[in-house]
């Protein structure tokens, strides 16, 4: 009986230490995968998904909404209005209508974003592959 007792104590060991490994690892996976594309990001230029976000904020009035949207521009303070342009489109074509908007807009760095679609009626889905499979 002295003999299994070692092994026993090594099997336990070593299903904790897998158990404790595994779990770790799911915990920290989110993290490492993130520093994992932040590093990416850093090396290659490009852009790092989830780094930026989008506020929708209700104003009462356009003077409010001036105050808010006020930005720096070139060292400057900018306060001009805009204009909210929503488009919906598949997915797949972001990349033409981005090059679309930056051969056609006037601004040097013009604000393109987009936000995945959740949640849609299918009916609207339907539609927006319709209007959007010319090509």
């Amino acid at each position: 009986m002295g003999c299994q007792a070692p092994s026993q104590n090594w099997l336990r060991s070593g299903w904790m230490t897998a158990v404790l490994v595994m779990v770790g690892s799911s915990l920290l996976y989110p993290i490492l995968w993130s520093i994992f594309w932040q590093v990416y990001g850093i090396i290659t230029g490009s852009y790092i998904s989830g780094s930026h976000s989008v506020a929708f904020i209700n104003c009462p009035n356009e003077q409010i909404a001036r105050e808010i949207a006020s930005y720096i521009w070139k060292g400057e303070i900018e306060e001009s209005s805009e204009v909210l342009l929503v488009v919906k489109t598949r997915t797949a074509k972001l990349h033409e209508l981005s090059g679309y908007v930056r051969f056609v807009h006037p601004f040097e760095a013009p604000d393109f974003m987009s936000v995945p679609i959740d949640r849609e009626n299918l009916e609207y889905s339907k539609y927006i592959d319709k209007v959007t499979a010319r090509n």
